[in-house]
């Protein structure tokens, strides 16, 4: 059974920081993309950030220089890392698993800036 865990979301104040996790089971976590979205009421889901299985990542322009994505093969696990955290960033932030032809998605953290 394929899980994906996230954790790490709360409440912070604008310019903090905040990182999420997200624990993968069930899966082979290899030759896989990992990624990080998030969703806002009335508001599709989009891209925050992604990383391959070699390291390779993707940011949102919007967060470029602000968070980071990095993931633990070993322990099946991908972090991102918030900084300067801004109101417009929050969210309810998913991590998915994409792995031809499967994708997996995990049941969301909230994230919540406050001015």
């Amino acid at each position: 059974q394929v899980q994906l865990v996230e954790s790490g979301g709360g409440l912070v104040q604008a310019g903090g920081s905040l990182r999420l996790s997200c624990a993968a089971s069930g899966i082979i976590f290899r030759d896989n993309v990992m990624g990080w979205y998030r969703q806002v009421p009335g508001k599709q889901r989009e891209l925050v950030a992604s990383i391959t299985s070699d390291g390779s990542t993707n940011y949102a322009d919007s967060v470029k220089g602000r968070f980071t994505i990095s993931r633990d093969n070993a322990k099946n696990m991908v972090y991102l890392q918030m900084n300067s955290l801004k109101p417009e960033d929050t969210a309810v932030y998913y991590c998915k698993h994409s792995q031809y032809p499967y994708v997996y998605w995990g049941q969301g953290t909230q994230v919540t800036v406050s001015s």
